[in-house]
């Protein structure tokens, strides 16, 4: 029996959620249906590729097996339909985006208009957490993720740097002076992020770790910066969170000499590596079209 492309998409898509009525929803199929196309690909192959549960879903060895052929094959399928005159790649559907709160409100959410109104047949749902989740127990197709690039599963493309700076405001700084090397960071208030603990620099002869104390510490960056605006600290943040409020002069930059030592970036992340729809190529090409090496937020060298 051939295989029907439909049916192996439909197996990715349900690899990739680990739920087969959210997979199904994505190619307009009901429950049942999505079903009767799994087992269908089965019997095209001869072998059990899901072990299928009410409480979940996991892949046989035929399964992991061939889910990295099916991959491929569905890869090669898109190249063999963009290879012929008058073929369409274009992207539509429902994409699920994941991103930090912070960091789309100011800067994805504004921009999305625009990118709808370039791909009408994109359907979009944006889930805003600054917790990190997991993309194939949600369906997510594409992730926003901010800090440094670690190895992982993930498939990582860099969409900008978010250099990170230390800032306070004015009131503060005339009040308690201002630190000229980051020891002296050890009598001030800090802002600090939970989890960043102690701050680390770049300096002559390598790197210099500060632990840093103050009255306020969150799990949310928008508190730390909304309190340093308010005269109570000294924070770090990343410059895209900052960048106007450092124009306006309500907040400053402290130590400037003395590069926080840590690479961190925005980097868009998702699941597979061999196929990638459109329609996620399309949300990931205009956000780094927009951002780039050199983004509106720092284009400072």
């Amino acid at each position: 029996m051939a295989l029907d492309l439909l049916d192996v998409a439909l197996f990715t898509r349900v690899c990739a959620t680990r739920n087969l009525s959210a997979a199904g929803r994505e190619f307009g199929l009901s429950p049942a249906a999505s079903s009767a196309r799994m087992a269908q690909l089965e019997r095209a192959l001869g072998a059990r590729l899901l072990h299928r549960t009410t409480r979940q879903i996991t892949l046989t060895q035929d399964g992991e097996t061939f889910l990295e052929h099916a991959l491929r094959l569905l890869e090669s399928a898109e190249q063999a339909a963009s290879s012929v005159g008058g073929a369409s790649t274009r992207p539509e559907g429902l994409l699920r985006v994941a991103a930090s709160a912070s960091f789309a409100r100011q800067h994805i959410v504004p921009l999305l208009a625009e990118f709808l109104r370039a791909h009408p047949g994109i359907r979009l749902d944006l889930r805003l957490s600054d917790r990190i989740i997991d993309m194939a127990a949600n369906g997510i197709d594409v992730a926003v993720r901010i800090g440094p690039l670690r190895d992982s599963a993930l498939v990582a493309r860099k969409l900008a740097p978010s250099r990170l700076v230390l800032c306070a405001a004015p009131a503060y700084l005339a009040e308690h002076g201002t630190p000229h090397s980051p020891r002296e960071l050890e009598s001030h208030q800090c802002l600090v992020l939970e989890g960043t603990n102690p701050w680390s620099f770049k300096a002559a002869g390598g790197v210099q770790r500060v632990r840093v104390s103050g009255r306020m510490q969150s799990d949310n960056g928008e508190a730390l910066r909304d309190a340093a605006l308010d005269a109570q600290g000294i924070t770090m943040q990343s410059m895209w969170a900052v960048y106007r409020q450092l124009q306006d002069g309500t907040l400053v930059q402290v130590l400037e000499g003395y590069p926080v030592a840590l690479d961190s970036v925005v980097a868009a992340v998702y699941l597979n590596r061999h196929f990638l729809p459109p329609r996620t190529q399309a949300f990931i090409d205009f956000f780094a079209a927009r951002f780039g090496p050199v983004p509106y937020w720092d284009p400072a060298p």
